[in-house]
């Protein structure tokens, strides 16, 4: 059975968000305050359509304006509001980006986690920090799934700014004792993510306007693709459990366990849509890109009792309403 969040442990308990606008950030912000967190969310850009703001969440917890790679402001959160959790997910994620100008990827990605963890180090207030690392971290594996006992072999530039931020995030346990664990996650689509060169959200906005989809690959790279509101639970339940000390320290995988190609997918989304007569258009130009790549799940489930609570259809259909919703509001 699944393990299910505990709401007396958030009662009242002070949780500091870096990257609450993105995808993951925002559905976890919101799941936090639906258990009676006090929430601190940091907010570098104005995202005016962003699933944080269109909510209604972002009027419920206090917002800190700044910059992962600012210290000060990270040190003065944290100090100021006794902050005891905190979910570190602020990052530059989207790969042709990184592939095309490393340096602020570099900057966010490593930098910000440095600067984070360094303000928790100070902070004596601060009990539990969870960090968020990727599947990319892993790089190219010769053995499929991936497993966290695999060496970490990242090559491209996001690729390796996760590497580096999950490496770091792991030196501050061993050298200072932080309690700290880390999470390697495959791809997360759900309602909220407004980068529409992810397969997810631009298939569907393809699909609501009768447009036919663009794949950069050739559609045959294999993916995890976990739903949002999983990884929140994910992240919860790490959380949760980071008093033992089989846990701090440590690196958690967090999939479905169910891999799919970038094309099959591409054809779930559009029969759960009912436009099965689009066709894709396949562009085959990705570059910089691992194969296949897709997690073991099997060190959350026996230490955490973590598994995932959606089907990937049930997952996109939740995720299809929401965004029929967003785009008839906005048109509107």
């Amino acid at each position: 059975m699944a393990y299910t969040p505990t709401e007396s442990f958030w009662k009242r308990r002070r949780v500091f968000v870096t990257g609450c606008t993105g995808i993951l950030g925002s559905w976890l912000t919101m799941r936090l305050v639906e258990l009676g967190a006090d929430v601190v969310g940091l907010i570098r850009d104005q995202v005016p359509h962003s699933n944080l703001n269109w909510s209604g969440f972002q009027t419920r917890i206090n917002i800190v304006h700044g910059d992962v790679c600012d210290y000060d402001v990270l040190e003065r959160a944290l100090a100021e509001y006794e902050i005891e959790v905190v979910f570190h997910l602020a990052a530059q994620t989207i790969v042709p980006i990184a592939n095309r100008v490393p340096r602020p990827t570099f900057e966010t990605n490593v930098r910000g986690t440095w600067n984070l963890l360094e303000a928790c180090r100070h902070n004596p207030t601060v009990e539990r920090v969870v960090i968020a690392s990727s599947d990319k971290a892993y790089g190219e594996q010769p053995v499929l799934p991936y497993t966290e006992e695999q060496p970490l072999l990242a090559r491209y530039p996001y690729d390796v700014s996760k590497a580096a931020a999950d490496m770091i995030a792991q030196s501050y346990y061993y050298t200072f004792s932080l309690p700290v664990a880390i999470t390697r996650l495959g791809n997360i689509y759900g309602g909220g993510d407004l980068n529409w060169n992810r397969i997810v959200p631009g298939t569907i906005r393809s699909a609501y306007y009768g447009e036919r989809p663009i794949i950069r690959s050739d559609g045959s790279p294999k993916r995890d693709y976990i739903y949002v509101k999983d990884a929140v639970n994910a992240y919860i339940t790490l959380a949760e459990h980071l008093h033992r000390e089989e846990v701090q320290g440590q690196v958690f995988n967090f999939a479905p366990e169910y891999p799919i190609s970038v094309l099959d997918l591409t054809y779930l989304i559009l029969e759960r849509m009912g436009r099965a007569d689009l066709e894709p258009l396949v562009l085959g130009t990705a570059t910089g890109e691992i194969q296949n790549q897709y997690l073991s799940a099997e060190k959350a489930h026996r230490v955490l009792g973590w598994r995932p609570h959606y089907s990937l259809e049930e997952g996109l259909d939740e995720t299809i309403a929401w965004y029929r919703a967003f785009f008839e509001q906005v048109e509107g």
